[in-house]
């Protein structure tokens, strides 16, 4: 298979992560089909695509026409048998391993053999998610970064068995959207989350310590290492929930303490405060 025979991609999970991966794929000239459990979530997901594409359409970074013909390109049902017809599939659900490794269980009696199965996943192992499946050498790690439509870097994970015709696929496949794949091999949080989550949970630490305030940690990053966002705001535009799973699996999976997640995020996830998406992290926003 080459990517020219790719009409049809199944992504699952409409979330922040899922309706991006969608509308890129839909923007891309691919027929998409979003998947999820609730029709409330999908019809937000829509919303949400159409809402960007009509920010790109007022930046003239897209046409009206160009918006159409993605938004009629994109489809969306409840049913994970809907995925049957798709050449791709690109899990984008909450970070946890038994979902996920559900969720492929299914599809595999549900796709193909020919299918590619993609996971979005952060930091959960790519090879230990394809042994849920039957296709090994066709399951790989996408790792899209936050906005999906922005953002050009895709890790592309290879699992142990993913073979070179998959990743040669993938990469590809990533170039066709407009992005830059960087090839990963298969360790906990890969290699974006294995240096920004320990970065993240050191400015915690330094909050909780008392060392500044989190708007003099987020400046000091900023302006004295040029970054474009304080952790502690990432922190909160990521979700503290998900950065505590993921610290959570590169704790477990490396056992080294240095990942140990700092105990005011864990107490803050406790808390209900997982940043932007709750509104109410480090900082407080109007939902």
């Amino acid at each position: 298979m080459t990517v020219d025979d790719i009409k049809q991609v199944a992504v699952i999970g409409s979330g922040t992560m899922g309706n991006g991966i969608a509308q890129v794929f839909a923007q891309s000239g691919f027929g998409v089909i979003l998947i999820d459990l609730s029709e409330e979530h999908l019809n937000r997901a829509v919303s949400t695509i159409t809402g960007s594409m009509e920010r790109l359409v007022k930046k003239e970074r897209m046409s009206a026409d160009d918006k159409d013909a993605a938004l009629s390109r994109l489809a969306t049902s409840t049913s994970l048998a809907q995925a049957k017809t798709a050449e791709v599939v690109v899990e984008a659900v909450t970070e946890n391993l038994d979902v996920k490794s559900k969720i492929f269980g299914e599809l595999e009696s549900i796709c193909g053999p020919e299918t590619i199965f993609a996971s979005n996943t952060s930091s959960l192992p790519i090879t230990q998610l394809a042994n849920t499946t039957s296709r090994a050498d066709k399951f790989i790690g996408m790792h899209f970064m936050n906005p999906v439509p922005i953002m050009k870097l895709v890790e592309v994970i290879r699992g142990l068995a993913t073979s070179q015709e998959t990743y040669d696929l993938t990469a590809e496949l990533s170039k066709r959207l407009g992005k830059t794949p960087v090839e990963v091999n298969d360790y906990p949080g890969f290699i974006a989350n294995r240096i920004l989550m320990p970065m993240i949970n050191e400015a915690i630490y330094a909050h909780m310590e008392g060392v500044g305030t989190v708007e003099a940690i987020d400046e000091v990053m900023k302006l004295g290492m040029g970054h474009p966002m304080g952790p502690l705001f990432l922190a909160d535009f990521i979700g503290l929930d998900v950065c505590l799973a993921i610290l959570e699996v590169m704790h477990d999976g490396l056992g080294d303490p240095k990942y140990r997640p700092c105990p005011l995020l864990k107490k803050m996830v406790q808390a209900g405060y997982l940043g932007r998406k709750s509104g109410r992290g480090f900082y407080t926003y109007d939902k």
